[in-house]
């Protein structure tokens, strides 16, 4: 008996010592699959995965099919920032708070952390519960100040001082309440440094909010550093705060915002993490500039042991062939002679041209592209055969007389084929006197077009 006891004592401690994570969805999403990850500075690891449980409830006398997932967590976990990830071609995730509790949520997936709702978990519902109220007076207060931007006659003090009082004391009351919770780091980071009186112009309204964006932010802080919080508001700087139409106004706030944000980091292994993501943001955008900025000013002047050599390489090669590049250099024989494309002088524009005797489009396209320039005496034609060997290819390039016809073997494997990111054909690469990339013309319509137009 004393045995048996003892065993039942032991499962319960055990099933008392676990944690779960539930989730439920509405309306469902055809995926059957959730991945819980832990945020640790700007990046996520993997926790664990869970199924997608189909469910049906009563709505409003109508049957409807519901999403239910679990995780379970044991004793030992970590508390942090986690994230349940469900979405893998676009973005669909939910971020939580977890710190030794049960949590239990709801939301739409269609647009997930703007409509998540917390049944279980202190932590995430005291949390959620100041991001709705505050954003709600923080809203207020920024709609008094517009309308005294927009309309100076209007005295609007007594509502301004009014709407900032509200937000203040909100403020407050969720900093005494969340007094010795983990979430209280997020709540303090969160406070807004609003001016004490209402602005009278648009300059020194974003002054105001440029000077202050980052004045109850800790980058030290452990607890915010291992969150998305950073990262949140880092990307609402950089991208959203700073802005221009005006292209060339906007590289410099770029620029000068990135600076700003990496002097506050002193965490050299965050800094890292930091320089990679705004790095993958400009890539979306193709801002080379940008990205060589961050390379040259930061990322190559960290610590040698702290730099992903990987990613470093991966994105320089993805780049290296993009527009305003001097394009990757290469050698090739040609009638007995070592030729170079970076030595080439024989024209003002050069056109480089990956094909292949094997491509129906390129046997297509090639010869047009010979016909259309034929006549023009300041553009010349570099054609890159990618091919599995030469015997097509000799015939072939005796059809296309007075170019530089360049062989290479291995086809899609082929080194410098890579190296400019090859993955169809015909690709169009344009280049100036000094090889620089200025075009990539996606069809033939457009290397027309381009040389047309000069």
């Amino acid at each position: 008996m004393k045995k048996i006891l003892a065993f039942i004592f032991l499962i319960s401690s055990f099933a008392q010592a676990q944690y779960t994570v539930n989730g439920t969805m509405y309306p469902t999403l055809k995926s059957d699959w959730v991945i819980l990850y832990k945020i640790e500075g700007a990046t996520q690891k993997f926790v664990q995965n869970s199924k997608i449980a189909i469910d049906t409830v009563t709505i409003q006398g109508k049957k409807q099919a519901i999403g239910k997932f679990s995780f379970t967590l044991p004793t030992n976990t970590k508390p942090g920032s986690y994230r349940v990830t469900y979405k893998l071609e676009e973005a669909g995730f939910v971020d939580f708070i977890f710190n030794k509790e049960d949590v239990s949520f709801s939301f739409n997936p269609n647009y997930g952390n703007q409509t998540v709702f917390f049944t279980a978990s202190k932590e995430n519902i005291l949390y959620k519960s100041y991001l709705d109220k505050s954003s709600a007076a923080q809203q207020t207060l920024d709609s008094i100040q517009v309308v005294g931007l927009q309309n100076k006659s209007l005295n609007l003090n007594k509502e301004y001082k009014k709407a900032l009082k509200q937000v203040n004391d909100i403020q407050k009351e969720y900093l005494e309440t969340s007094n010795g919770m983990y979430v209280q780091p997020f709540i303090k980071a969160s406070l807004k440094n609003n001016s004490s009186d209402i602005l009278k112009t648009p300059e020194e309204y974003m002054s105001s909010m440029n000077n202050t964006f980052f004045n109850n932010i800790d980058f030290d802080n452990k607890t915010l550093l291992n969150s998305s919080f950073l990262i949140s508001r880092i990307t609402d700087y950089v991208f959203y705060i700073n802005y221009s139409e005006d292209q060339e106004t906007q590289q410099k706030l770029y620029k000068k915002s990135v600076d700003t944000v990496l002097s506050k980091i002193e965490n050299i292994t965050y800094k890292k993490d930091v320089i990679e993501f705004l790095v993958t943001q400009f890539e979306s955008s193709m801002n080379l500039d940008l990205i060589d900025y961050l390379f040259e000013t930061y990322y190559n002047k960290l610590p040698a042991n702290i730099q992903d050599k990987n990613f470093k390489k991966a994105k320089q090669a993805l780049f290296a062939a993009e527009v305003g590049r001097i394009a990757p250099d290469f050698s090739w024989k040609e009638n007995g002679k070592e030729l170079k494309l970076s030595k080439l002088d024989d024209a003002e524009n050069y056109l480089l041209i990956f094909w292949s005797t094997t491509c129906s489009h390129c046997l297509n396209e090639v010869p047009q592209v010979h016909k259309f320039l034929k006549d023009n005496k300041k553009v010349k034609v570099v054609a890159f055969s990618l091919e599995k060997e030469a015997f097509g290819w000799n015939s072939f390039k005796k059809t296309l007389p007075n170019w530089h016809h360049v062989l290479g073997l291995n086809k899609w494997e082929n080194k410098i084929a890579r190296t400019y990111n090859i993955v169809s054909t015909p690709s169009y690469f344009i280049l100036d006197a000094n090889k620089k990339i200025i075009a990539k013309p996606e069809h033939l319509k457009d290397v027309k077009d381009f040389f047309t137009e000069k």
